[in-house]
């Protein structure tokens, strides 16, 4: 499962909120690894670069769940 099909935020392509904030940047390849993608929308709001925005994605149902591929985040190696 991706970001946006946990979160059900609308980002991805015919979603609701499309027109008001885009498609979102994860979509479609990064939807595991939604917290090193700048620009995702979290927690109401559009989020910046991983260093700023990891302590939000800590607290968040997706990036705690089974469907995040964290082997990137957790090693310390960030790819693009």
């Amino acid at each position: 499962m991706n970001c946006w099909e946990h979160m059900n935020c609308g980002r991805s392509v015919g979603g609701d909120r499309v027109e008001d904030l885009g498609i979102c940047p994860a979509y479609p390849n990064f939807g595991r690894q939604c917290a090193r993608v700048a620009g995702t929308f979290c927690g109401g709001k559009v989020q910046g670069m991983f260093a700023t925005k990891l302590s939000s994605c800590m607290m968040c149902d997706f990036y705690n769940s089974e469907n995040y591929d964290r082997k990137y985040v957790d090693s310390g190696k960030i790819r693009a």
